[in-house]
């Protein structure tokens, strides 16, 4: 079983940074893959970014490419998501979550198996 906490959320300006944390207990979080996810009102949970368990390669949304970046620490079994530039369209509440996942499923949420309870992100303009 792993639990997940998110942290870093809150108001920002169009065009700040931000950055999330999901901390993760229990065992084996090396072995996990590791989402972001964010659900705004009234739309469905969109994938923002993902990495594999051995930080090797780090893939990312539409929305996130160029201004995101999803980073790991396993020894602090942490994963980070740094948010620059960001825009409007940014507001919702982000989720990490962990699963075993292989690299097709990295995008699915249905594919991870824990969740954290979101964060909320609200960008003013």
């Amino acid at each position: 079983q792993v639990q997940l906490v998110e942290s870093g959320g809150g108001l920002v300006q169009a065009g700040g940074s931000l950055r999330l944390s999901c901390v993760a207990s229990g065992r084996n979080f090396n072995s996990y893959a590791m989402g972001w996810f964010r659900q705004a009102p009234g739309k469905g949970r969109e994938f923002v970014a993902a990495i594999r368990s051995s930080a090797d390669s780090t893939f990312y949304g539409d929305p996130a490419k160029g201004r995101f970046t999803i980073a790991r620490d396993n020894a602090k079994n942490t994963v980070y998501l740094q948010m620059n530039r960001v825009k409007a369209e940014d507001t919702a509440v982000y989720y990490c979550a962990a699963g075993e996942v292989g690299d097709y499923g990295l995008v699915t949420p249905t594919t991870y198996d824990y969740w954290g309870q979101g964060t909320q992100v609200t960008v003013s303009s």
